[in-house]
């Protein structure tokens, strides 16, 4: 069952109602005067992927605010009345519709027009619920029906998990370099040069996992939060989510049998937890199926206890950690 935390949606109308987003203060022009005191583009980031973007893009040209900040679990995002303002405020605005229910409310009820939506600039699809590697069901009706509970997409049942697949995470990243261009036309050319170099870079990390994962001795990894999905279909891996997309649920009895069954077959030796959830639910079921615990990391915030300080250096402890899980040769 979904547990996530959701800011009430009467919470957002009535900060809207009582006038602290002010549609008037919404900017989208290049003037500088609209830029706030700084001078620069004034860019609200929903959470850690769009603020890694909207600095390696943006660079000295802009100013970056994240609702969501280090050691916040973003599916549980409440906002506060002087955030929902933030957005009204902003020259561009940056989220991921799916992920975090409470900017999505906030942005449709502020009516916000200056708002660059990730999951519009890339071709979602569905993972979790679904069927995978020839064999594989991802999941018994009970997981489908908590996947289905939980707003995981702008499209009902779309994994809007896009920035763990490189491919699809520098699509998205050209979209936003578009999207700065046009705000703040007097440094295009910048923002089309630091474009272009982070797309060079995810296009090196992209290579990276295809060459590493390219022969291994399994390919399937087990995962408290089922997040990687498009990382699992761009390197023909196989995700098996453990109870629901929640990563601190109970695993039921009879997920874990299944899962003991997959282990058995696939010989797989790793189950996966993330680092800004309990390592509870992972410990539990390597417990019971006699596997090892790791972090693979859905990258949603950088934190002090992250493997890597930026997006690149984390992904690449993500790829050591399934090239050891998944005995890469």
């Amino acid at each position: 069952m979904n547990v996530r935390r959701l800011i009430p949606t009467t919470a957002v109308a009535g900060a809207v109602a009582l006038g602290i987003v002010s549609l008037s203060a919404c900017a989208g022009t290049s003037d500088a005067a609209d830029k706030g005191s700084s001078g620069k583009l004034d860019v609200v980031a929903s959470f850690y992927p769009m603020q890694y973007l909207a600095e390696q893009i943006g660079g000295d040209h802009v100013a970056v605010d994240t609702l969501t900040k280090p050691g916040v679990e973003p599916h549980d995002l409440e906002l506060k009345p002087k955030q929902i303002g933030e957005l009204g405020e902003a020259d561009v605005v940056l989220y991921l519709k799916g992920i975090q229910p409470a900017v999505d409310d906030a942005i449709a009820q502020a009516g916000v027009e200056n708002a660059v939506d990730a999951a519009t600039l890339t071709t979602l699809e569905k993972h979790g619920t679904e069927v995978g590697h020839e064999g594989h069901d991802h999941g018994t009706e009970e997981h489908a029906e908590e996947e289905a509970g939980h707003d995981h997409g702008s499209e009902a049942g779309a994994d809007p998990h896009i920035w763990l697949d490189p491919v699809k995470y520098a699509e998205v990243a050209q979209g936003v370099g578009t999207a700065l261009e046009k705000a703040d036309p007097a440094h295009a050319a910048d923002y089309k040069k630091n474009t272009d170099a982070l797309v060079k870079k995810l296009g090196v990390l992209n290579t990276d996992f295809a060459d590493g994962l390219r022969n291994t001795a399994t390919k399937t990894f087990i995962t408290t939060h089922s997040a990687f999905g498009y990382l699992a279909e761009r390197y023909g891996l196989d995700q098996e989510g453990i109870s629901g997309i929640d990563p601190e649920s109970e695993p039921s009895p009879a997920r874990i049998k299944e899962l003991q069954d997959v282990a058995k077959k696939d010989k797989v030796t790793t189950v996966f937890f993330e680092t800004l959830a309990s390592d509870k639910t992972a410990k539990t079921l390597a417990g019971d199926t006699g596997l090892r615990t790791d972090v693979l990391d859905p990258l949603e915030g950088i934190t002090d206890t992250s493997r890597g300080d930026d997006y690149i250096e984390v992904m690449k402890s993500n790829l050591t950690a399934l090239q050891k899980a998944l005995g890469a040769k």
